[in-house]
This record gives C-alpha cells, structure tokens and sequence, in this order.
C-alpha cells in the first residue's frame, strides 16, 4: 500500500513500498487511530498524513490484528505456535504482541530483502527499548539470519527464491508440523505471479496445520483500479497480480487451486461494518474531520481462514449499456477539471460551474473561477466567467448548492471551504438573461452577499436545495447534509425564495433517515430524496417522495423492485415519470452508470456506462450532470476526488451520455 520511488530500480523501488507503509501507520498512531507505540521508534521519519490515508491504514491494521489475534485464540492449546511474516518491512508486529503478553509459546519469524533485514536489525540494536522486548542471544550475522531472539528471528531472504527461503527459514528454527500463521501484506502482488502462487502453493504443501493471511489490492480495471495501477507502474512497483486475480471470487479460486481447503474472503468495507464494534467505529469517525469518503471506495482485501462473510447481492435487473462520449467542446475547458462543484442550467443553452476543488495553472487547488458553457448551432463553447463581487465569503467552496429562481437569478446555499472551515451561508449569483447570445467570455456574474433569517440553516454541505411549491408559492426545500456540530443532518427547511426566510408548514408522516451525499430532484411540486450516506457511513438506498397536500406536505417512502442498491455522491434528474440516478459510489465491484426508477410501477433497471471510447478512466462521484429534456441528452461535467495514496483523479473533459434509447424503452 505504499510506494517507491521514480526513478529507482524495481527492487528497490519495492523496498521503498515498506518504509513507506510503516510512516502512514506511525502518522495513524499519533492521531489516535491505532494503539501502537513502537511504529514511532521503527518508522525512521515522521510524516503527517492524511485523514483518508490514516483511515485507510487503521482499517488494514485492525484487519491483521483481528487475523492474528484469531489464530492466537485458536491455537492456544498448542504447547508451540509461530507466525511468519513475509515482506515484513519495518512493521512492529512482534514488538506489540509481545509487550502485551500474546506471546506466549510463539515465535515470530520476520523475512525481507537482506538490506532492509539488516537495517532493521541495526535498528533494533541500537534501540534500548526494542532490543530490551527482543532480547538478543548473540545469533545476528549467521549468514541470512540478521537478528536472532529467543522468540523472534529476523531474516535477509528474496521472497522470490523459493529453495533459499525454505532453507533460511528452516535453519531459523522453523517447525513445519506445529501450528503456522503466514502474513503476506502487500506483498506477493510485487512478484511475478508463477513465483508468488509458488509460495501460496509451498505453504499448503510444506506445512501440515498453517493458515495464510493475504492482503491485496483488487478491482484493477475500474477507475479507481486504473489511476492505482498507473501510480505504481510510475513507481516501478507494478502491482503483478491485478491482472489474474481481479476480483474476490479469482483470489479464492488461486488458493483453492493451490493445494488449500478452506479460503474465505471480505474485502475491507465489509470488514469495517461486520467485524468493527459501532462504538469503535464512531470512535474513529470522531478523530479528526474527514469529508473524502468517495476515496474510501476501494475494496482492500484480506482472506480471513474460517470466517463466514456476508455477502450482497449484486444488480438485478441489467438493461444493458450506454456509450459515453467526449463532448465536443470549442475552447478550453481546462476549467471544468474539478469536483465538489456544482452545475446548473440557467437558461437552456447555458450551464454555469461553480466552485469545487480542480486544476488551475497546472495546481491542484480549491476553485475561485466560475465556468459557462454556451450551446452555439449545436455545438458548446467554454469560458471562464468574469466575476464581479464585493463579496469575500464565496472563497472557494466545495459541496455547495444553486438553485435559479428566476432568469437571471440563483442561489448559493452552504457549501466549505475545508471540513474544519465550514459555515459559508448564502450568495445571490446575478448574471445577464441574455447571456445564450453572449459568447462565454464575455459573460459576467455579480455575487452579492446576503444574511438571511435563514442563514442558520444553510451552514452546512453535501446537503440538496429543491424547489417546491406550496399554495401558489415556490420554496427551496433545504435537506441533510453535514456542519461543523453534526457529521450529518436530517432536518429540513422551507425557504422562501423571496424573502429568504425559513417558512413553517406542515409534514406528515416518518422521514428519511439523518444523511449527506444523496441526490434531490422537484416532482410534481414536492421532492424526491435519493440515496446518501447515514449516520454510521453506510450508504443508503431508500427513495423518499415529499408529496404536496392541501394543508402541507407528507413524506412517502417509493418502494422499488427490485431494491435500490445504496449509493451515494451520485446525481440525479427526473423525466417523464422516471427517476434518473446517475453515478455514485456503491459497496459493490461494478462501478455504478445509470439507475432508472419508474416512479409509477418501481421498476428499477440498471445502466452500465461503456466507457471503451474515453482515454481516461470516467470517475463518477463528486461530478455535476445537466439533462437537456429536448435531447435526452445527459452531460456529466467534471468528478473524480483524491484516490486514497495513490494522486488526486480529475475527469478531464465532459462527457455526454445519450439516454433517447433507455427512456423510450421504459
């Protein structure tokens, strides 16, 4: 899970992938995410990451403590157990299991390249309070063993030379009739896969009472997979295995094939909602503001021995695939390389982008720019928008809203700046009405700074604003979201749209659970809510209609058949009776294209996207979408988000996608 170096060989350049890994561990301990001690005394320096990078990094720590601690508790009988830890790196294993007593009758072995074995073992030595742990009995420097303790060895072995490993571990003490537990964490996807399935393969046949515990990446050819691989190919770590064992179902296969009984598999989503106490979940969510839960979507995983996982069904109910093409664009649209942002049609052949975080001047930062695109004979042409605005508070923000109200008119609800910096309220955006006969650069927006009696209510962000109509008057249906004081939201506001003030009126019945990231559309005078994140950041997949009556309001749940399959960070439109969720992020191998929902019938059929013909992998979470009614044409602008370590993705063009064919055929 950690990186080389460019430019370094490929050995070392895989070597490097340890250090880096035991620095994002120390920066999870020193935030509080895993309780650990010595990863600060073996991580050599010290780097702060990430949010996502240290909730990625604790996921995978829990996941191989639960293994281990598992094997431990199995075998406790045994008068002699060991684990082998392959490619250990500078990991601190054996340091905590033995300060907290787990090693009782176990011996540690631990097996890298002999350099990093030796700077390990150089490390120890020189460490009074790991060496005084290890012990030392004088047995360091007998060829590959560098280190030597009673209950822990430390060897300088190529994993990929299998003969030479076999004999290293056995002149090491190893027993290969005695309880054995092999810990392979990120790293047989470096071999050449005949050389790694070899030691899948040795383990089965060599030992008598083993399990294996592997920990790999997975989902190559997904978008996600595709910017994963491309940065380790960039770090001459090419991940090998990617290609033959993709998925769950070809990593259970390449060990049942391999001489092993029993395998069983759960990828790292799941684990952290089966086997992670909610307590200790809510824990960690509440360790430091986080807000980039779309880089959370790929699906580490462990193959756990014994273990019964619970598995979802995947989508019922195909109805086939969409092409996606490259929206021919006139001028440079460098511009609409963002997420976070928000799209809108102010007039019908007029879409303004603001806000979000994306590219400019080559950087990667948050987005003061505005955008517009102007549909010219059929053909669109881009621009940046000349801003005019006293107003100092817009700053960049991301996860906002805009709503028009009127030619010429919209509003800007919520949105932040970063998620320790919310609480940006609300902004007029004022531009031309006859902007459509404008060309893009010569169009201008005033922002004009507004302090609502409502404005309370708009500090939030990844919320939905929806205009509804109420006894002859139009309001913005305010919904969800998260603020600074509540991870997420399920309260609701109507505001005027004149006067901007909340209005009190009336709803009946139970409501949508609390949630954030889902999508809102207007229908027939109400709202339809879609989808999100709840409280405990499991995505959701019921479908809500706030339905008008005479006095008020009332919510309705709209069963689907088959089920909604929960998403979230998707968009969504309504046409002719059909709901329209587009993209998203899901718990499942497939990425998510488009779901069609009758709303009459609840028939929900699912859309792939074919993607073949773009050049890049189409990200579609944190992206905008406009859908031309007259061409039933869906244009996705922007999306894309940080990919856990591995860069930051931005979809580079828009793409138009041609719904005609799937909307005539419902």
């Amino acid at each position: 899970m950690g990186r080389g170096r460019p430019g370094l060989p490929r050995p070392a350049a895989v070597q490097g992938t340890g250090g880096s890994s035991a620095v994002s561990k120390s920066s999870a301990a020193a935030r509080g995410y895993i309780q650990d001690r010595f990863l600060r005394l073996l991580a050599g320096r010290r780097r702060r990451r990430a949010p996502l990078i240290h909730r990625g990094y604790y996921i995978r720590a829990r996941a191989v403590d639960h293994c281990v601690r598992d094997f431990l508790l199995k075998t406790q009988g045994h008068p002699r157990t060991q684990i082998v830890s392959l490619g250990a790196g500078f990991d601190s294993l054996y340091f905590r299991l033995k300060d907290i007593g787990l090693l009782y009758h176990t011996v540690v072995y631990e097996v890298d390249f002999p350099n990093v074995a030796c700077q390990k073992a150089a490390l120890i030595k020189r460490t009074k309070e790991l060496s005084a742990l290890v012990g030392d009995t004088g047995g360091e420097g007998l060829g590959v063993i560098t280190f030597s303790g009673e209950d822990y060895k430390l060897l300088g072995v190529d994993l990929s030379d299998l003969s030479e490993l076999d004999r290293a571990l056995e002149k090491a003490g190893l027993d290969k009739d005695i309880p054995t537990l092999f810990i392979a964490e990120v790293v047989l996807t470096y071999m050449e896969n005949s050389r790694s399935d070899a030691v899948i393969w040795w383990a089965a046949e060599r030992f008598s009472r083993v399990c294996f515990l592997l920990y790999e990446q997975m989902h190559p050819e997904d978008p996600f997979g595709r910017v994963m691989q491309q940065h380790f190919s960039q770090m001459n770590s090419t991940l090998n295995s990617l290609a033959q064992y993709p998925d769950c179902e070809a990593q259970q296969r390449r060990f049942f094939e391999k001489g092993w009984t029993e395998c069983s598999v759960m990828d790292m989503n799941e684990f952290f909602t089966c086997c992670t106490p909610e307590d200790e979940q809510k824990r960690v969510q509440a360790l430091e503001p986080f807000d980039e839960y779309e880089g959370m979507e790929p699906s580490w995983t462990p193959l756990l021995p014994n273990m019964t996982v619970p598995r979802r069904d995947g989508p019922v109910g195909t109805g086939g695939s969409i092409p996606a093409a490259v929206c021919p664009v006139h001028a440079g649209i460098s511009g609409l390389r963002r997420y976070g942002h928000h799209s809108v049609l102010i007039k019908p052949n007029v879409i303004l982008t603001t806000g979000g975080f994306g590219e400019e001047d080559g950087h990667h930062c948050r987005m003061r720019n505005f955008h517009v695109l102007i549909k010219h004979a059929g053909c669109w042409k881009a621009g940046c928008v000349r801003k005019e605005s006293p107003d100092k508070r817009w700053d960049e923000r991301l996860y906002h809203t805009v709503s028009c109200v009127s030619n010429g008119l919209a509003l800007v609800v919520g949105g932040r700046t970063s998620p320790s910096s919310p609480g940006l309220g609300m902004s007029w955006l004022k531009f031309p009405e006859t902007c459509d006969a404008l060309e893009p650069e010569d169009v201008t927006v005033e922002l004009v700074s507004v302090q609502p009696a409502a404005e309370p209510a708009a500090l939030r962000w990844r919320h939905s604003t929806t205009e509804v109509t109420f006894k002859g008057e139009n309001y913005l249906f305010l919904y969800g979201g998260r603020s600074a004081a509540e991870p997420v939201l399920g309260d609701w506001c109507f505001l005027h749209t004149r006067h901007l003030s909340c209005t009190e009126i009336p709803v009946e019945g139970p409501g949508p659970e609390s949630r954030h990231s889902h999508s809102a559309c207007s229908w027939k005078g109400g709202a339809l809510i879609a989808g999100g994140l709840g409280a405990a950041e499991q995505p959701l997949g019921s479908v809500f209609f706030l339905r008008e009556l005479e006095g008020g309001f009332q919510w309705q749940t709209v069963e689907t058949h088959p089920p909604l399959i929960p998403r979230y960070s998707h968009t969504a439109h309504v046409h002719d009776g059909k709901l329209l969720l587009v993209g998203g992020v899901w718990l499942h191998s497939s990425v998510p294209g488009i779901t069609v929902v009758d709303l009459i019938t609840g028939l929900c059929v699912d859309y792939t996207i074919n993607v073949e013909h773009l050049e890049w992998p189409l990200m579609l979470h944190n992206h905008s979408s406009v859908f031309l009614p007259n061409e039933k044409e869906l244009l996705l602008i922007g999306g894309g988000g940080n990919c856990f370590s591995f860069g930051t993705h931005l979809n580079p063009e828009p793409v138009s996608l041609s719904l005609s064919s799937i909307l005539a055929s419902h």
